[in-house]
Formats: C-alpha cells, structure tokens, sequence
C-alpha cells in the first residue's frame, strides 16, 4: 500500500524529542486496516518513507486515534525541513 499526502512537521516532547507529520484523517482507516496485517507491536506499522529525495525506513507510531510518522534528523538536514514547513510525502507500507 503507498499513500502519498503533504503535512506540516510538528514537534511532540513525548518520552524523548521528535519530529512527525501526521497522516491525513482520510488515509488513517486504510492504514489501520493494514496495520492488522503488518504491525509488529504496540500499534506500529513499518513504513518506507520517501521526502524530497530522502528515502528511509521508520514505523508509523499510533496517536490520538492517527498516525505519526517520524522524521529523522539526517533527513530534516538532507532536505532542509525545519520545524513547521509542510513536507510532500510518499509512505509505502510493509516495508
């Protein structure tokens, strides 16, 4: 399953510091319905997650009924995404 969608980059302080886009509302019953099939605990979905020209592997984390997905801080540098931009994103599940 790949999904393709723009969000804004959000901070959440949670355990540790992170950068996330959430995934749309319209993508998160899909997802859900595959994370039945792909999760391997805790409600995380492994993902491959393409920004700009930056691929990289993650796991979408379960939030508030949604999902996040992690950006890494090699990524935000490679691509130069600070802190609020609005990142295009391509999500293949299962990765």
């Amino acid at each position: 399953m790949e999904l393709r969608f723009a969000g804004e980059v959000i901070h959440w302080r949670g355990p540790a510091p992170f950068h996330f886009v959430r995934v749309p509302d319209e993508e998160v019953a899909g997802v859900r319905e595959a994370a039945a099939l792909l999760s391997y605990g805790w409600g995380v979905v492994p993902v491959t997650v393409t920004i700009g020209r930056t691929r990289f592997t993650t796991s979408l984390f379960p939030r508030e009924g949604g999902y996040l997905v992690p950006v890494k801080d090699a990524v935000r540098r490679a691509e130069d995404v600070e802190l609020g931009d609005t990142v295009d994103l391509v999500l293949t599940l299962g990765a």
